[in-house]
């Protein structure tokens, strides 16, 4: 079964002067220089197959960074139009390579819902029922549920907003 063809990427000549200083910097991040090093090669006009191959990587990581640079080629030629500096076009190449943007999960407890039962590990636990002279975070967790402050919360997730703030 034939493999789809690779998209074909283009780099101007400051563009490239910049990929291979990355590629020998040092001091530069792996993740940076390991996607400096599939564009360059990708320049060059070998595969994704190749590339992999010769970097270690499977073909469906060099064909999204493949990708990417693509993308990006409209950015880079308009700061190189205006006659942006090397240093501008250099963020924007760096800016092609990074990682895109993930959310994450959503919190699980408001913010509002944090300071109350901080709120609760400042009160006098006495006051609350307790005969204790000092909250322990199970304590605190218990009193929070009590109060329908959360529905549920564990004494490490209490001792970690308690420790932050």
């Amino acid at each position: 079964m034939p493999q789809p063809k690779a998209t074909a990427i283009e780099a101007s000549e400051c563009s490239q002067q910049i990929l291979a200083t990355i590629v020998r910097r040092q001091t530069a991040p792996i993740w940076l220089v390991t996607r400096a090093k599939i564009i360059v090669k990708a320049i060059e006009g070998k595969s994704n197959t190749t590339i992999a191959k010769e970097l270690g990587l499977g073909r469906v990581t060099v064909s999204l960074w493949r990708n990417r640079w693509y993308e990006s080629t409209e950015r880079r030629i308009a700061v190189e139009e205006k006659g942006g500096n090397e240093r501008e076009l250099e963020a924007i190449i760096i800016e092609s390579l990074r990682d895109a943007y993930r959310s994450g999960t959503p919190p699980k407890f408001s913010a509002e819902q944090v300071v109350q039962i901080v709120a609760i590990a400042c009160e006098d636990p006495q006051a609350s029922g307790y005969p204790v002279s000092h909250w322990t975070p199970r304590e605190v967790a218990a009193e929070a549920i009590k109060r329908g402050v959360v529905e549920s919360i564990s004494e490490r997730q209490v001792g970690r907003f308690l420790k932050r703030g």
